[in-house]
């Protein structure tokens, strides 16, 4: 649409978790509906390399691209709101800028200049926002820029968008402010005093915000928009309010009413026509409008906070959707899971997700689970460590091999149904050595996988390092377990099922990452349509 790229710059104040991501990923869906070519990344400020080695306490899920990089779990809200495949490109930290810079500096590429965050750093910054820009596939590339203005680690960013802003010119690139604006209830108003300096902490840094987007629990007067457009340098127009929402799925039309897109268009120098945005209000009204639910049991062990398995419960969202059907998730911690439990907390469920993850805690008790939904005929889905989990209870209870285990549980298991992939062995280093990205799958036809697919051959994202141990492959299958979906150039397990039971898939990829609200994934869609039918009987 345009043969010059336009740069968007995200940034936040006052406090963190404020959504920067999911305005970025709204106001790209709105881009998005008036024909423009729209991707987002993330700048990350902290020092590790990628999100790979991070507890899923510390950050949440870690989401993995299909070119096998681990990411932030913004690159999520990204991919769901655009149906758009990020990469390795969209996500950078600041481990991985210095570790460019440190790599550039040990080859001598600096022809023996002294290595300083100006300009080195904010060079290497530069050249990453620009490197999606210079494949020619988009018009608009948004940047996040993650934490909060005045954070000493985000000050090279910050310094990097304000050379940016002036290498690009003034209608190439802009910059959008997310704030806070409070509501003290013991004086009954907004306060916009943390705004005013936000944005002043913001223009130490020689930035200007061109528009500002403030949170807030009540609607913003006019009279205050005028005062915050006055205090902040910004035109009044461009003074957002983005409410709270009951879903994050209503902002793309919080922000079509405020005009953000117009004002964003506008700036730059843009088109602006009506958004079409009709499949995702489809979805929209679909999930806010169910004919019926279910309940289902999310079995983890990092049940407390929501974020890590934040791909899964979207899923959900998207093939309840789908379905006409709220879904309702419970969830169960794996570590508290026995035998004189176990029917009282899945007794009543609809269906169980037996979720992914990593170390011996909570282990038996997601043996424990699996057995149950087995012999009482719940719909059951088993992803990735849920998959292997679902191998050994087999191995266990049905063939009888007592001290069936992983290796990653008991390094010395006689009987390891699920062994470290034969590549991983020689490994010693723990970031970004995983099994990671899309790999191929090549389904049996007549099976659930088969069926829901409607494909011969799938290619779905992994993390992983253990894998279904194919030396126990003809008693499993001769016991009742069948390995449905196979790796065609490895002869990796993929996919196990038992087809005497109603519905019950185990995978070793993680569908969730690439469910999004224009194509909800068939294999939730499937097992929602599943414990739905359950819940019926």
């Amino acid at each position: 649409m345009t043969s010059k790229i336009k740069y968007i710059f995200v940034t936040g104040g006052v406090t963190s978790s404020l959504g920067k991501g999911i305005i970025a990923a709204s106001l790209a869906k709105l881009l998005q509906g008036q024909g423009y070519r729209v991707t987002i990344q993330k700048l990350d400020p902290y020092i590790n390399v990628d999100p790979g080695t991070l507890n899923p306490y510390e950050h949440g899920e870690c989401y993995v691209t299909e070119d096998g990089a681990e990411t932030d779990l913004d690159l999520g809200h990204y991919e769901r709101f655009l149906n758009v495949p990020t990469s390795q490109a969209n996500n950078v930290t600041t481990g991985r800028i210095y570790q460019s810079v440190i790599q550039k500096e040990r080859r001598g590429e600096f022809l023996g200049k002294t290595v300083q965050v100006v300009p080195h750093i904010t060079d290497e910054i530069k050249r990453r926002v620009q490197l999606l820009g210079q494949s020619e596939d988009y018009d608009i590339v948004i940047t996040e820029i993650g934490g909060t203005v005045g954070d000493i680690e985000s000050l090279p960013y910050i310094e990097a968008v304000r050379q940016l802003r002036w290498d690009l010119g003034e209608d190439n690139g802009l910059v959008i402010h997310l704030t806070l604006v409070p509501y003290l209830s013991a004086a009954g108003e907004l306060k916009t005093k943390p705004t005013q300096h936000s944005v002043k902490t913001l223009m130490e840094s020689g930035v200007q915000a061109d528009i500002l987007v403030c949170r807030t629990e009540h609607d913003l007067p006019k009279d205050l928009r005028r005062k915050l457009a006055l205090f902040c340098n910004v035109k009044e127009e461009a003074v957002i309010q983005s409410i709270d929402a009951s879903t994050i799925y209503d902002v793309p039309n919080l922000m079509l009413d405020e005009g953000l897109d117009k004002v964003v268009l506008k700036k730059l120098g843009l088109k602006s026509t009506v958004p079409d945005i009709s499949i995702w209000n489809k979805f929209v009204h679909r999930h806010k409008n169910p004919k019926s639910e279910v309940t289902i049991g999310l079995i983890g062990k990092y049940v407390e906070l929501q974020d890590s398995y934040k791909s899964i419960l979207e899923a959900f969202i998207h093939a309840g959707a789908e379905n006409e059907v709220k879904v309702k998730i419970e969830s169960i911690h794996s570590e508290y899971l026995n035998d004189e439990n176990i029917k009282l907390k899945l007794g009543h469920l609809d269906g169980v997700l037996v979720a992914p993850g990593f170390g011996e805690r909570g282990i038996e008790g997601k043996i424990t689970a699996v057995k149950f939904v087995r012999e009482n005929n719940i719909p059951f889905l088993g992803i990735c460590l849920g998959m292997q989990m679902a191998v050994i209870e087999f191995a266990r209870n049905v063939i009888g091999i007592a001290n069936a285990n992983s290796k990653e549980m008991d390094a010395d298991t006689p009987n390891p149904v699920i062994d470290l992939m034969e590549e991983q062995k020689t490994i010693t280093e723990k970031g970004g050595t995983m099994r990671l990205g899309a790999w191929s799958c090549e389904l049996t036809q007549d099976s659930i996988a088969g069926k829901v697919y409607k494909e011969d051959v799938i290619k779905e994202r992994h993390r992983h390092r253990y894998e279904f141990n194919s030396n126990y492959k003809p008693q499993m299958e001769a016991a009742g377990m069948l390995a449905t979906g196979l790796n065609p150039d490895t002869g990796l397990v993929e996919i196990v099922e038992i087809p005497s039971h109603p519905w019950f898939v185990g995978v070793q990829y993680h569908p969730e990452y690439k469910s999004t609200v224009a194509n909800p994934h068939p294999l939730f869609v499937a097992f929602v349509k599943a414990a739905l039918s359950n819940r019926k009987k």
